[in-house]
């Protein structure tokens, strides 16, 4: 499965949920800026999305661990099953 198909499903299944807003980045001023944006339940969460074989780049790692640092929630996923189980932790962490 390609990227853009990962982000679509990802992206398709956070519009779905009560409680969630969320948005594919097109363009940021940051580089490394994770490529879906969500506010869901009152937590910022930002999702890299990879193929189950493809990795971040250095600027990557880089913003979504400055994102944590500020108080988000920023992970690398690879379906939308790794955002279920991320949604649920942060659902039962309030």
């Amino acid at each position: 499965m390609l990227e853009s198909q990962i982000q679509k499903s990802i992206i398709n299944h956070l519009k779905g949920l009560p409680n969630c807003w969320a948005v594919k980045v097109m363009a940021a001023s940051k580089n490394g800026t994770p490529d879906l944006l969500c506010c869901y339940e009152g937590r910022f969460v930002a999702l890299e999305v990879k193929t189950p074989i493809g990795r971040t780049s250095a600027i990557q790692d880089y913003q979504i661990n400055q994102i944590n640092l500020a108080g988000g929630s920023a992970h690398v996923v690879r379906s939308v099953d790794d955002v279920k189980a991320i949604l649920t932790l942060l659902k039962e962490s309030v």
